[in-house]
């Protein structure tokens, strides 16, 4: 199994970025991980609707066959740590297929990528920056993955 965050925009403000590297840094010890940044489309305001159709199209378009699609939606389905774990890791490791979480941009996510998804996850009903959901994405992928493994880090 192979891990792919897919994410609109970047952290310009290098404030999560310390923390994320080091939770890729821990999953990579298990797993290959890796972030890719695609460009927010809403840019000297733009239509809303319209520019979360570009990012859509955008994060579809990276998409590979056969990955597991896991988009990340405030609406979505919200599991605990151990079903996470089992549900969305467990199950993709059990099946032989590669994980590709979608971060959409700030106005969310086209209908066609939760259509797409074999998943919507909610990691909060709040509402959360798009930089510290990459956080809380990666610090849950770590503990789901020491879950799995059966290590002291998840109590």
């Amino acid at each position: 199994m192979k891990i792919r965050i897919l994410a609109i925009g970047a952290d310009r403000s290098r404030l999560f970025e310390p923390a994320v590297e080091e939770y890729l840094e821990r999953i990579r010890r298990v797993v290959p991980v890796t972030v890719e940044e695609l460009a927010p489309a809403r840019k000297g305001g733009a239509d809303p609707g319209r520019a979360r159709e570009l990012e859509g199209k955008a994060l579809l378009d990276k998409l590979r066959p056969g990955e597991m699609v896991v988009v990340l939606d405030e609406r979505g389905k919200e599991l605990d740590s151990r079903q996470f774990a089992e549900r969305v890791l467990g199950e993709a490791m059990n099946r032989g297929r590669d994980l590709a979480f979608l971060i959409g941009g700030a106005e969310g996510h086209a209908s066609e990528v939760r259509e797409r998804a074999d998943l919507v996850l909610s990691l909060s009903r709040l509402t959360l920056a798009h930089r510290l959901a990459r956080l809380v994405l990666a610090e849950q992928i770590y503990r789901g993955l020491s879950i799995l493994r059966g290590e002291p880090y998840h109590k």
